[in-house]
């Protein structure tokens, strides 16, 4: 028995409790149509399935993540405003003088949603028909051959630079101002390779004008048309590893059991038969876990990036 001013209390703090009561903002810190795009608005639907309440994707773009990013920081811990994070956060911090929010106490990792190959492409028209024949004449010609990006500390850009180090060669980076321009010319063989994301040359690759040498990740990709494409670490370079990948954070000090319902509900949206139907173009590998994992995941990639940055002297554009 309780009395009515009582239950009134009681009533109203289990109100508070449910969570969620309202719509879910998912910021995601690129222009509308690019791959983090994608995931966000597709992994949104089975959320919303889910959880009950409309998501609702902001898309922040600008300072190559940063702005995005600085956006979430500064929202309340509630769990009603998240990020879909990429390989930009864990790069940042060793390519940016400061940034206006602390890397390692304004983020609550949330979850690994996968991990996307970039390919190692180049002409149709190269005379480099398989990755051995690109590695061979790399090592056999330190300094002569070249590889785009679509700028200075981009993906494109640190997965040469791995390959330089790990390889030992001496391809020599040409930056270009997107990947747009960047693959016209690789195409025209004004550069002789590429190491681009599956996203950026699907097409080109389906339509003869690029071929892929390689992917890499780790593991090949399961999407028809890199299936059969080997990874670099099987072909001449082992460990070697340079994928993109997606995740979520939502602010620091967000209650852990919000956490922890946002991780199973987004987990269960990765193995949907919907999202793997729409991620295969990003040859996207799912790959998911806990919170903590994602949290060791992006310490990892912070410090092997931070080396690789620092020895090849890397800034950003």
């Amino acid at each position: 028995m309780c009395t009515l001013f009582f239950c009134f209390i009681l009533d109203l703090g289990l109100a508070h409790a449910v969570y969620p009561d309202r719509p879910i903002r998912v910021i995601v810190p690129f222009a509308p149509g690019g791959g983090t795009d994608l995931v966000a608005r597709t992994l949104g639907l089975t959320m919303t399935e889910e959880l009950h309440q409309p998501i609702i994707v902001d898309n922040k773009p600008g300072g190559s993540t940063i702005v995005g990013t600085d956006a979430l920081a500064k929202s309340a811990p509630d769990g009603y405003t998240l990020v879909v994070a990429t390989l930009a956060h864990a790069v940042n911090p060793s390519l940016k003088v400061k940034l206006p929010y602390s890397q390692d106490k304004d983020f609550a990792p949330v979850i690994l949603v996968g991990i996307s190959p970039n390919v190692l492409v180049v002409s149709a028209d190269s005379p480099y028909k398989t990755f051995q024949d690109f590695l061979a004449a790399a090592k056999a010609n330190p300094g002569k051959l070249s590889y785009a990006s679509q700028g200075g500390g981009t993906s494109a850009h640190l997965a040469g630079e791995l390959f330089n180090s790990m390889a030992g060669t001496n391809l020599v980076h040409v930056p270009y101002k997107g990947a747009g321009p960047a693959l016209t010319d690789v195409m025209g063989g004004q550069v002789d390779v590429m190491f681009a994301t599956a996203s950026a040359v699907g097409s080109l690759i389906e339509g003869g004008k690029l071929r892929a040498l390689a992917v890499t990740t780790l593991v090949r990709s399961s999407t028809p048309l890199l299936a059969k494409v080997p990874t670099v670490s099987e072909s001449g370079v082992p460990g070697y590893s340079a994928g993109s990948w997606y995740g979520y954070f939502a602010p620091a000090g967000t209650p852990i059991s919000v956490v922890n319902k946002l991780n199973a509900v987004i987990k269960k949206g990765a193995q949907s038969s919907v999202f793997k139907n729409r991620v295969e173009s990003e040859g996207l590998v799912i790959k998911t876990g806990s919170p903590d994992d994602f949290g060791k995941f992006v310490k990892s990639e912070e410090a092997r990036w931070r080396t690789v940055i620092k020895n090849a002297n890397i800034t950003a554009d």
